[in-house]
């Protein structure tokens, strides 16, 4: 018998543990070279565990350990030969479609049979969710009665409930609150854990102040709507409001410089470049990718990269380099609703904008009251290296040229002045 010890792979440099989110086999299963058969957590990102070679596995680990990296979690017997009846793991979510929320109390058994397992084995109450489902029903507001459990002793999986949400819930599924005194118990994954800790030293280790300014959003809307159809059938990508942001805070950034700074000890770390972090709403949490050197893109780049990186964080295949470097972050609380919030920064950057929902509220326009889409936007900033009217003036600026779209072509000037040679 030849057996092969996988180990866990480092997903980035400072990373010395991960912790196991869900195993996507079962202990005896076979699988094949290069089929996932894990999703692991770090302090940063999800990654996936590929088999290195196939065989039968066996598993040195469960769901939620932590474990160092570099330990060994499996063990693939490389010797084993393929079942007769097995099927490729890309089959295997059709097989896993769930029975009728009716049904779930039948003795009906999941189309993956489970191999008996020992009683001295991990084993888990019937309709108990994983840490990877647990996230993603909390995400989405569903219930663990709504969900048939597939996994060992009818444990919820991911599986189950991506397809319990594709099929939809039964009428008489029960909503809301169950009327009940129980309690549940749900650890901490390394990722959320990692984030407490740094909003935490955020507000230890810096003088966090916020300044707050509105923006009339008439003139950005009343330019995506002439222009956004022809902008997505030129460019293949939709014209959104964060390119329009992205471009401003990269124009503002080059005058005031400080807010694009960093502190490192006794120095200060100016950057000749603005890699700004988009901070995007994910089924492991909140997760701010980076767009590298923003201030050399055009709007239609800027759209394409925060959607590349979107859809990576959203699929959980982002990588820890593609969170890490940012000089400056813009949040987005306003596609939830929130009209106005004190964002935190994000370490080791020293400012953070914050963008919120826009309300159609009365204003002074000319002498008379006009009724405008207005959004409120937020500046967090560390006190100790940028000082008040430096914040005050990056925030009228990103304003000013928000309020003249067409301030961004010509380095945040007038136009007028640029024909004059002012």
């Amino acid at each position: 018998m030849s057996v092969l010890e996988m180990k866990v792979p480092s997903p980035g440099e400072s990373i010395s543990e991960v912790e196991i989110a869900q195993w996507l086999v079962s202990d005896g299963d076979y699988v094949e070279k290069d089929q996932a058969i894990a999703e692991v957590d770090s302090d940063k990102a999800t990654l996936e565990l590929p088999a290195e070679e196939s065989g039968i596995i066996t598993l040195k680990a469960a769901d939620g350990d932590t474990v160092a990296v570099g330990a060994v979690v499996c063990l693939i017997d490389t010797s084993a030969a393929k079942p007769a009846d097995f099927k490729s793991a890309t089959a295997a979510p059709v097989e896993k479609a769930p029975e009728p929320v009716a049904e779930k109390k039948s003795a009906a058994p999941s189309p993956d049979p489970v191999k008996p397992v020992a009683k001295e084995a991990t084993s888990y109450a019937s309709g108990t969710p994983s840490i990877a489902a647990a996230k993603i029903m909390a995400e989405n507001g569903v219930s663990a009665n709504q969900v048939n459990g597939t996994g060992k002793d009818g444990r919820i999986t991911k599986q189950d409930v991506v397809a319990a949400m594709a099929a939809g819930f039964s009428a008489n599924a029960a909503q809301g609150w169950g009327g009940t005194r129980e309690q549940s118990t749900e650890k901490m994954s390394l990722m959320r854990r990692k984030i407490a800790e740094r909003l935490v030293a955020v507000k230890n280790e810096t003088a966090m102040l916020t300044t707050f300014n509105e923006v009339d959003m008439k003139p950005i809307m009343d330019l995506r709507a002439k222009y956004k159809d022809a902008f997505a059938k030129h460019h293949d990508v939709n014209l959104g409001f964060m390119s329009f942001f992205t471009k401003a805070v990269t124009e503002a950034l080059h005058l005031f410089p400080a807010v694009n700074a960093q502190i490192d000890g006794k120095d200060m770390i100016f950057h000749d470049y603005a890699d700004i972090g988009v901070a995007v709403s994910s089924p492991k949490g909140l997760m701010v990718p980076v767009v590298r050197n923003a201030e050399q893109m055009s709007l239609a780049d800027i759209e394409r990269e925060i959607k590349r990186l979107a859809i990576k964080a959203r699929d959980g295949k982002i990588t820890p380099d593609e969170m890490t470097g940012g000089t400056f972050t813009i949040t987005n609380g306003g596609v939830f609703g929130s009209m106005l919030s004190t964002p935190i920064i994000n370490p080791p950057q020293s400012a953070i904008l914050g963008m919120h929902n826009i309300v159609e509220r009365p204003v002074a326009i000319d002498g008379k009251v006009e009724i405008r889409p207005i959004m409120y936007v937020a500046l967090s900033y560390d006190h100790r290296i940028i000082d008040g009217k430096e914040s005050v003036s990056f925030l009228v600026k990103v304003k000013e040229m928000l309020e003249n779209p067409e301030r961004m072509i010509f380095g945040s000037k007038d136009p007028l002045e640029v024909l004059l040679g002012l």
